[in-house]
């Protein structure tokens, strides 16, 4: 079975780093799918889950705040300045990061800061949807 090489990095630290038969990552314009052999590619991608499937069939879950992506035929990198394992996101607290995001909207005096906020409460909307998603797939509480 042919595989391709995955990096996920993040500005902190390496997520992950194998071989996968499958990736699919939130891509501007829609969910990207990305198999061995791929064409080349550069782009960014959007706040969301990055889906990493192992040849024996099990996957595994990244979270990212939007970032870039890099495809070659036998690789694909994933660089994101916030990326979290599934595992380690916590609905209730991006929920509430998320309401003290939405109170700084209502105090933002520029157009800086409103955009800023605005991206923030796109990430943490994401964020707190993934969450969601693995709970229900995962029975997880």
């Amino acid at each position: 079975m042919s595989t391709i090489k995955v990096d996920v990095v993040s500005a902190e630290e390496s997520l992950f780093s194998g071989e996968a038969k499958f990736v699919a990552l939130p891509g501007e314009a829609g969910e990207l799918g990305v198999l061995p052999g791929h064409t080349p590619l550069i782009t960014r991608i959007r706040p969301g889950t990055v889906k990493i499937v192992f040849p024996d069939g099990k996957e595994e879950s990244i979270f990212v705040a939007g970032g870039l992506l890099e495809i070659q035929p036998s690789q694909v990198t994933v660089l994101s300045d916030t990326a979290i394992r599934a595992e380690d996101l916590d609905e209730a607290k991006a929920l509430e990061a998320r309401k003290r995001a939405e109170e700084s909207l209502s105090n933002a005096k520029s157009q800086e800061e409103l955009a800023v906020v605005q991206a923030e409460l796109e990430i943490l909307a994401a964020q707190a949807m993934a969450a969601r998603r693995l709970q229900k797939t995962t029975g997880r509480h």
